[in-house]
């Protein structure tokens, strides 16, 4: 198991199209990808769950990875997020 904690700078949050974006990224992989904020853990693999836990601009979160491809997708994850998934 592989963990990093990492702030979104999304401008709006992890509304629709990131969290869409963020769940294509983690699908990509055999690992199960989850992350924690404030308290609870959603499924980064679920559209439903990334948007559930109500992500905003600036907010911390810890994107944890545990399975054959964990150091990849932490890599590709944080990446993405660093990158504004898109916006």
């Amino acid at each position: 198991m592989v963990s990093q904690k990492i702030t979104v700078n999304n401008p709006s949050g992890l509304h629709l199209r990131p969290a869409g974006i963020l769940c294509n990224e983690a699908i990509k992989y055999s690992s199960a990808i989850t992350f924690t904020f404030e308290g609870g853990i959603a499924n980064a693999k679920s559209v439903l769950s990334v948007l559930g836990a109500c992500v905003k601009c600036g907010d911390e979160i810890e994107l944890v990875c545990e399975g054959a491809d964990e150091q990849e997708a932490l890599k590709a994850l944080t990446d993405a997020i660093s990158s504004g998934l898109g916006e």
